[in-house]
């Protein structure tokens, strides 16, 4: 089986790859040197394998994608308001891709960047990637490191990296979730199941107002499992706010589940361990414009918190010279079985 193969050109020439891992029969991933992007996952089902994960069909469609499909995220994901802050008493303006303000990281970030491929077998892709001091604005030399492996059933993402200047960092990963494998089944049906202590409201721009709101008893409270559909069913002001979910949920003191997803029509679930303090929980539903026929993904991105650069009563985001960043997302996959409850989820991907 080829590890590597060609995945198109950008416009200027530059020729981008899909790095295969795994050996076809189990859980299988391929990986763009472009922005790092989980371009393709698949996991055996009752009836064949599921694709796990939306995606595109060359390096064009992606370099131009406005969604930021599969992508790992940095220098800051998600999103600094204004596109300013202050580091050390320093003003920095970074570039504005949002209106006025800045999201994953500007016009190119990580994710339409072409990184250096370390090292590369069936289990294992190292990727490297060095952002120089004022790239899209942020201060300072920032050399990073993602590597993907496969575990049997897991997928696991390192990232690290190392800095000359204080910079804001916050990366994190951009892959669409449904787990259905099936455009035509809603991502909103899946159910999910998160450690929610509470959630961050936004404005109207989606910046984070500065408070935590308590999750208990709203449509951002997922620590029992329900589908999107229910929860958003009771109708909540900042669900209208931002036209569906695109909020950060704040987590539980020493939570190392971000999260776990099911869906009862491939009977896959999904388990992210993480030990980042927040998840942003995106719907997907600006793909219906962006993407049409694409369908819906859920984004369920482990973080810290957004516009932490500007919010001292948010934790720290800034990363100082003579410290390592790092931070492991691993997807856990199981074959729950269609349809089943939720303790038999629990079960088999306690398993896997």
């Amino acid at each position: 089986m080829a590890h590597r193969r060609p995945f198109g050109e950008l416009d200027d020439g530059r020729a981008v790859h899909a790095h295969v891992l795994g050996d076809g029969n189990g859980l299988r991933a391929e990986v763009l040197d472009l922005g790092g992007i989980l371009a393709r996952l698949e996991f055996p089902g009752e009836r064949g394998p599921v694709a796990l994960v939306l995606g595109l069909p060359d390096a064009r469609a992606y370099f131009a994608d406005p969604a930021y499909l599969g992508i790992v995220v940095g220098r800051f994901g998600n999103r600094i308001g204004g596109a300013a802050f202050t580091v050390d008493g320093q003003a920095c303006r970074v570039s504005a891709n949002e209106g006025r303000n800045h999201l994953h990281g500007g016009h190119l970030g990580f994710g339409r960047r072409l990184w250096r491929v370390a090292a590369h077998d069936p289990g294992r892709l190292e990727l490297r990637y060095h952002s120089p001091d004022g790239e899209e604005g942020y201060p300072g030399n920032l050399d990073m490191r993602a590597v993907y492996s496969l575990h049997g059933a897991r997928l696991r993402l390192e990232l690290e990296a190392e800095c000359d200047a204080p910079t804001p960092f916050n990366p994190t990963h951009h892959p669409y979730w449904n787990l259905a494998g099936d455009p035509a089944v809603p991502a909103a049906a899946q159910w999910l199941q998160a450690p929610t202590r509470g959630f961050l409201p936004v404005d109207g721009e989606l910046i984070p107002l500065g408070q935590v709101a308590a999750a208990a008893g709203t449509p951002f409270d997922f620590r029992a499992a329900r589908t999107l559909e229910a929860a958003a069913a009771s109708g909540h002001p900042q669900l209208e706010v931002a036209g569906g979910y695109d909020h950060c949920l704040v987590l539980e003191e020493g939570a190392t589940t971000c999260a776990t997803l099911y869906s009862p029509h491939s009977g896959i679930a999904l388990r992210i361990d993480c030990d980042a303090p927040a998840l942003q929980l995106y719907d997907g539903h600006g793909l219906d414009r962006q993407h049409p026929g694409l369908g819906r993904g859920l984004c369920l991105e482990p973080q810290g918190y957004p516009d932490a650069p500007n919010r001292p009563q948010f934790p720290d985001a800034i990363l100082r010279p003579g410290t390592r960043f790092r931070r492991v997302i691993e997807y856990r996959f199981a074959n729950a079985g269609r349809g089943c409850a939720w303790d038999a989820v629990e079960a088999a991907l306690a398993q896997a």
